[in-house]
């Protein structure tokens, strides 16, 4: 391939209007249009059909994360509102669920808006739920390099945990583009039905789609239903500001991949694989990038994905997806391990050849966006045709918007 690092970002811009970017989700789940490419044409149906244009026998795989109220609105004597948005611990602990059981008295790392409202001492946030008065005090501890601050929390009554606490006083943590205030019915529906390890702090929206009856639709074609989990960081929102896409940096974000579910991969890799978001996507294949280091001969002293890994000579990129499973599943017995836990940057760009899957639920995404990268690397140049045949026929755009069905391209 092509040097990746020196793919323009501006190539991969296309007019967004406001209108056209879905503030609210539509009232039943799987109403939403769904937009199939497959075999170089284009078909359009509604979401709940989507049984019937995926492969019988193939595998589905679903990232179960769970978005955490991580907005939190503090107000000053003054009235001035000061935004503190929770992006991971730092202390007493770094591990994400041991961090939300900690009782009061834990410091993370957050995005601060208003800031200069905020120079010094300690804000308090008074939650009344059921009769009972929660107090919230957040203190700036110090200005982190990255743009970001660490802030101590503390409440009372102590004994709760802090993912009690966020749930009491957190705000759904919607996207920046959704220009409204969260209402009561976004807890539940920027969620997915599915979802069950906490850690998000976006949704993976491909999956709000889906509904029991979807769901049982599957199952009737025989189409099996696996997990994986990728806690979606606030990196997902940052735009890309650089000329080049070589110069921009991947945030890292968590993946959690339990040994049965590779075994279950391995086990049916001659099946059609669809990941369901850009963030089940991104672990899969990870998954065959950290295989490879294990066939090669790599410890895993450093348990991470890198973003340019795939597109470097140290990996032989011949060594089929299954040797891949087939090291790292050795490597979790070895170290008598359920699951594979770690982090990636993987960065999927035009160029890069899919290992894993044979195609992409997904939405669609912001103009100059990895995501929008990740799409154009399954279906090539075409995507701009798909986008403007969407933009057309009045689809509804990003996070509460609708739904595509993309199938990767035969090879030859």
């Amino acid at each position: 391939m092509n040097d990746p690092t020196q793919i323009r970002i501006a190539d991969y811009h296309y007019n967004l209007p406001e209108d056209r970017i879905a503030q609210f989700p539509l009232q039943e789940r799987d109403e939403s249009k769904l937009l199939i490419y497959r075999n170089r044409q284009i078909s359009q149906d509604v979401f709940s059909n989507i049984a019937c244009h995926l492969p019988e026998h193939s595998l589905l795989v679903f990232n179960n994360t769970r978005v955490i109220r991580t907005r939190l609105i503090f107000h000053k004597s003054t009235g001035a509102a000061v935004e503190i948005f929770c992006l991971e611990p730092l202390a007493p602990s770094a591990e994400l669920q041991t961090a939300f059981l900690q009782k009061s008295g834990t410091t993370w790392k957050c995005l601060i808006g208003n800031l200069k409202r905020w120079k010094t001492g300690t804000l308090i946030l008074q939650v009344i739920s059921e009769g009972q008065t929660y107090n919230l005090s957040a203190t700036r501890t110090s200005d982190l390099k990255d743009g970001s601050h660490s802030v101590l929390f503390e409440w009372d009554p102590p004994e709760i945990s802090f993912s009690a606490v966020l749930e009491l006083a957190g705000l759904t943590p919607l996207p920046p583009y959704i220009n409204r205030t969260p209402e009561i019915s976004d807890i539940d529906r920027y969620q997915t039905i599915y979802a069950a390890k906490d850690g998000s702090v976006a949704a993976p929206t491909a999956g709000l789609h889906f509904t029991e009856g979807v769901l049982e639709s599957l199952r009737q074609k025989n189409i099996q239903s696996l997990n994986v989990t990728l806690h979606v960081g606030a990196g997902t929102f940052r735009p890309v500001i650089t000329e080049l896409i070589g110069d921009h940096l991947m945030h890292p974000e968590k993946i959690i991949v339990s040994r049965e579910t590779i075994e279950q991969l391995l086990e049916n890799i001659d099946r059609p694989v669809f990941a369901v978001g850009t963030t089940a996507a991104r672990t899969l294949e990870s998954l065959y990038w950290l295989g490879c280091r294990l066939s090669n001969g790599d410890t895993l002293n450093h348990p991470i994905v890198s973003q340019w890994t795939p597109y470097q000579n140290n990996h032989s990129a011949d060594i089929p997806s299954y040797q891949s499973l087939e090291s790292l599943l050795k490597y979790l017995k070895k170290n008598d391990l359920d699951s594979y836990s770690g982090e990636t940057r993987l960065m999927i760009v035009p160029g890069y050849r899919y290992r894993l899957l044979s195609g992409l639920i997904t939405n669609f995404h912001v103009p100059q966006s990895t995501l929008l990268l990740l799409v154009a690397a399954m279906i090539g140049p075409v995507w701009k045709e798909v986008y403007d045949f969407a933009l057309a026929k009045g689809y509804r755009f990003l996070s509460y918007g609708d739904a595509c069905l993309f199938f990767l391209p035969k090879r030859g």
